[in-house]
């Protein structure tokens, strides 16, 4: 058996048209490799309420868990809950446990619970909240589908609360070698040790600095001996490397 699956949705127009820059899927893939799930898929698409219902239904169904940012707030274009419903097969409406969270935050805070505002307590039916200590308005979980806000500081927020109750198995270790020659000059030697090596998985990430022209090559594996066992193959091939 292998290490759980996951998929990221990362929703927003904004961040499509390249006026925000996500971070989240970078911070995800980290938090979940050293969890011992497996960031497989991530998708980016707009504030579209069909296409957010296709891609959760597709993603919900393919993997262990699917990750969902964005979308969650106040405004108009705020749809996720309700499209994660929709593809999940259930109603989505104000709960009262979300509408108490909210309403707390704000009578400490000395605001008002306004109708922009409770839109952030719209919750599916049969979902769980997830906390938000930062900003109070909660994210979700439905089913296997976890749905959190798109500001990164929440989202690493939500994400450091949920993680431990997730099951995970065994994280990924990794170890890289910077060797200064073409992907061209060591492609042959790599492709034999990974094929001689089916249980690690052996990447070339090409770099040019300061005039040289390398590769780091990156070794990832479950098994710390496996991967310890190839370093030193690798060391052998490429001497000159660091």
């Amino acid at each position: 058996m292998g290490n759980p699956t996951a998929a990221m949705l990362v929703i927003g127009d904004e961040i499509l048209s390249g006026r925000t820059r996500d971070s989240n899927m970078h911070h995800l893939a980290q938090a979940l490799t050293d969890h011992g799930i497996t960031l497989a898929e991530a998708r980016m698409i707009s504030d579209d309420h069909a296409g957010i219902v296709r891609h959760v239904a597709e993603l919900s169904a393919a993997f262990d868990h699917v990750f969902t940012s964005g979308g969650i707030g106040p405004t108009h274009d705020d749809i996720t809950a309700e499209a994660v419903a929709e593809a999940m097969g259930g109603p989505c409406g104000i709960r009262d446990d979300a509408r108490a969270i909210l309403q707390a935050h704000y009578d400490r805070s000395g605001q008002e619970l306004n109708e922009a505002r409770l839109r952030m307590a719209r919750i599916p039916d049969g979902a769980s909240l997830i906390d938000n200590p930062i900003s109070a308005a909660p994210g979700f979980t439905l089913g296997n589908v976890h749905v959190m806000a798109g500001v990164p500081t929440i989202f690493t927020a939500m994400l450091a609360g949920l993680l431990p109750t997730l099951t995970g198995g065994a994280p990924m270790v990794s170890a890289s070698l910077r060797v200064e020659r073409g992907e061209g000059d060591i492609a042959g030697p790599l492709g034999d040790l990974a094929e001689a090596n089916p249980d690690v998985s052996l990447g070339s990430y090409p770099f040019t600095h300061n005039g040289i022209h390398g590769s780091n090559v990156v070794v990832r594996s479950q098994d710390a001996q496996a991967v310890d066992r190839v370093m030193a193959s690798l060391r052998a091939l490429f001497p000159e490397a660091t």
